[in-house]
C-alpha cells in the first residue's frame, strides 16, 4: 500500500485507528474455546466488528509464534480475512543482518504479504535495508517507545545533547524516505513529538499506548499530525477485551467507535476532511 492510498483510506473512514490483534488465550471469551481454532474465530469476529472503523490491523507475532505451527496457520488465515484496503502491520520487531534480515523481509512481505513490519534498528542500516527493497512495503523502526525501560537507552544523550532516539531518526532518513519508512513513537511520549516532527516531518508514525497504557489522543494529534495525517494510532486491549462475555463483539465495536469518533473530530479540526 502506498502513502497516498493510506491517506485516502484515512479520509474515507475518517479514522487513523490501528487495531492490534493480540489474541491472549487467557482473555478470549470462554465460549469460543469450543471452536477448533478459537484464536482465529476471535480475530475474525473482531475484524468484522471494526473493519469499517479502522485503517490498519497489527497482529503481534509473539501471540501466534507461541502456538507453534498452528499459530502461523492462524496468522495466515487472519490475514486472509482482513479486507485488502486495510493496511497490515507485522508487529515482529525483527532486527538482524545479512541473509537473516533478507529472509525476515521475505517471510513477512512475500510469504504472508504484510504491508509493513516493525524493526529494531540497533544493528544499523544493513538490518533495515533488505526491508526497503520491496515495492509499496514499509519498514517501521522502533524509535521512542512507551515502556518504562525506554529511558535506559532511547533517552541517552551524547556529548552534543542529542538523544539516541533522535539519532535513530536522523540517521535512518538516509536509508529510505517517507514512502517506505515509518517510526514507532509511544503515545505516552507525546511531549517529544514536536522534536520528532522536526526531524521526520513527512513520515507516518505508528503510535501505540493510547488507552490502556495512558496515552492521550488529543496530545498525540496536537504535536504529531501532518498534511497527510501521518499517524496510525494503535489500540489493542481496550478494543479486544472491552468485554470477555458473549457480548464481546458489541463491546469491541463500541470501544472502536468511540476512538474513531474522536479521530474524526481531530481530522476535521485539522482540516484534513
Amino acid at each position: 500500500m502506498t502513502k497516498e492510498q493510506l491517506f485516502q483510506e484515512i479520509k474515507k473512514k475518517r479514522s487513523f485507528l490501528c487495531v492490534g490483534l493480540d489474541p491472549d488465550l487467557s482473555k478470549i471469551p470462554t465460549h469460543l474455546m469450543e471452536f477448533d481454532d478459537p484464536v482465529l474465530e476471535f480475530n475474525k469476529r473482531i475484524i468484522d466488528a471494526t473493519k469499517d472503523l479502522c485503517v490498519a490491523y497489527k497482529p503481534n507475532i509473539a501471540f501466534y509464534e507461541m502456538l507453534g505451527s498452528k499459530g502461523w496457520d492462524t496468522l495466515e488465515k487472519t490475514l486472509n480475512h482482513i479486507p485488502s484496503n486495510i493496511f497490515t502491520i507485522a508487529d515482529a520487531k525483527r532486527g538482524d543482518i545479512g541473509n537473516t534480515s533478507s529472509y525476515y523481509a521475505k517471510t513477512f512481505f512475500d510469504t504472508f504479504n504484510f504491508d509493513s513490519v516493525t524493526i529494531a534498528p540497533y544493528m544499523g542500516a544493513d538490518s533495515v535495508e533488505p526491508f526497503l527493497k520491496f515495492r509499496d512495503k514499509w519498514a517501521i523502526l522502533l524509535a521512542l517507545t512507551s515502556n518504562d525501560g525506554s529511558k535506559d537507552f532511547q533517552l541517552f544523550e551524547n556529548a552534543e545533547g542529542q538523544k539516541l532516539f533522535e539519532k535513530v531518526l536522523e540517521r535512518s532518513k538516509d536509508w529510505g524516505d517517507a514512502d517506505n519508512l515509518m517510526y514507532v513513537i509511544g503515545a505516552t511520549k507525546a511531549d517529544s513529538l514536536g522534536k520528532v516532527r522536526e526531524i521526520v516531518p513527512d513520515s507516518f508514525l505508528l503510535i501505540p499506548g493510547v488507552g490502556a497504557q495512558g496515552g492521550n489522543l488529543s496530545e498525540v494529534v496536537k504535536y504529531g499530525i501532518n498534511a497527510t495525517c501521518g499517524l496510525l494510532v494503535n489500540s489493542s486491549r481496550g478494543i479486544l477485551y472491552a468485554s470477555n462475555d458473549e457480548n464481546f463483539v458489541q463491546a469491541a465495536r463500541k470501544s472502536a467507535l468511540a476512538i474513531q469518533s474522536q479521530m474524526e473530530q481531530e481530522l476535521r479540526n485539522s482540516n484534513l476532511i
